[in-house]
């Protein structure tokens, strides 16, 4: 699950095996999610057997699950071959369903609004593990389930694990694979200027969400530490890059924090910031993390923030709280059984 049709077809090619095979593997495994080499019954015996020695296919075993009250939210923890843990997210929308992925066990950059950095980085997943969290949702929710939106903003930065997210991104796309269209891909990051600007050359039509959650760099400093690397102008220039290479419009994720973030100073420094730029502001009331000591902003406040970004000429919406009943911040779940069942999770932090 670690390979892209390409690479593939390279693999094939060692066992005297002829190209076409390579396809056949990857719509078995990409397509139409097996979990045993068995399932692959137009292979040839001798190789099905061959691949059982030589490769692996996931197969998460689900450690939890819950669902909202609404039943429109599903959180999923999934176990890893090594013992590690990882939290996806089903939502079900009116216009299809939506898979938040994760793509690092943990994270390195302690971001303040997530518990998913509170321990640290544990490790990349590689292509095939990020990619295996929507086929067992799919499994699990039945057969004639299917994902049709991907959200990369579960633990972990993506950017910081930019090889296999891209290669990720490739086979989920592709024919042989869920053929889940790139506008209907969203990758959210925290700011690594240089991989956003990688990104960007490849000009992938994906939605890029950046988690901006301050107007300055005083404050976002403080919740988003990778600023201290990557200021805001450094940011704001590297997405003026990315809307030119993609001509696709940025999203900036923009967390309210009661008394933090979000008085009426904050949504007029915020608007004179992204006056000129392609770009649509997505209010979040913030998922309190219980060590993290953040309080959310009231409706009422987060409204009238909304109004004043509005009456700037911004295009804003207030996302749509789904989940708050089931441990809805990314590591929530992943924290809390990790408490009650220490023996489940093996790995080593890095």
């Amino acid at each position: 699950m670690n390979l892209t049709l390409k690479q593939m077809e390279e693999w094939v090619a060692q066992y005297e095996m002829p190209k076409f095979r390579a396809r056949q593997i990857a719509e078995w495994v990409f397509k139409k999610g097996i979990t045993s080499f068995e399932q692959m019954t137009n292979l040839p015996l001798e190789f099905r057997s061959k691949l059982r020695e030589v490769a692996y296919l996931e197969n998460f075993r689900i450690i939890k699950k819950q669902v909202s009250g609404d039943e429109e939210t599903v959180k999923y923890l999934f176990e890893l071959k090594d013992g590690q843990a990882v939290e996806s997210v089903l939502m079900k929308h009116s216009y299809g369903h939506s898979v938040c992925v994760s793509t690092q066990v943990g994270c390195r950059m302690a971001c303040r609004l997530c518990a998913s950095s509170l321990e640290g980085l544990v490790r990349n997943l590689s292509s095939g593990e990020i990619y295996e969290q929507v086929l067992a949702i799919q499994r699990d929710q039945g057969d004639q389930f299917k994902v049709s939106h991907i959200v990369i903003m579960g633990a972990g930065e993506p950017l910081d694990n930019f090889d296999n997210t891209l290669k990720f991104l490739e086979n989920i796309n592709a024919s042989y694979g869920l053929n889940i269209g790139y506008r209907h891909i969203t990758l959210s990051t925290c700011g690594i200027v240089p991989r956003i600007r990688e990104l960007a050359e490849r000009k992938l039509p994906i939605t890029l969400a950046i988690s901006l959650h301050a107007p300055n760099d005083e404050l976002r400093d403080y919740i988003v530490p990778v600023n201290k690397k990557y200021p805001i102008n450094e940011l704001l220039a590297v997405c003026r890059d990315y809307i030119f290479f993609t001509g696709r419009r940025i999203s900036f994720e923009y967390a309210l924090v009661a008394g933090f973030n979000d008085q009426i100073n904050h949504a007029a420094e915020l608007a004179d910031l992204l006056k000129d730029l392609f770009c649509h502001i997505n209010l979040i009331p913030v998922n309190p993390v219980k060590e993290r000591g953040l309080e959310k902003t009231s409706p009422k406040q987060v409204n009238h923030f909304k109004e004043i970004l509005e009456s700037k000429g911004l295009t804003v919406t207030i996302r749509r709280e789904m989940g708050a009943d089931i441990d809805a911040a990314c590591g929530q779940l992943r924290r809390r059984v990790l408490a009650g069942q220490k023996d489940v999770f093996k790995g080593e932090k890095s």
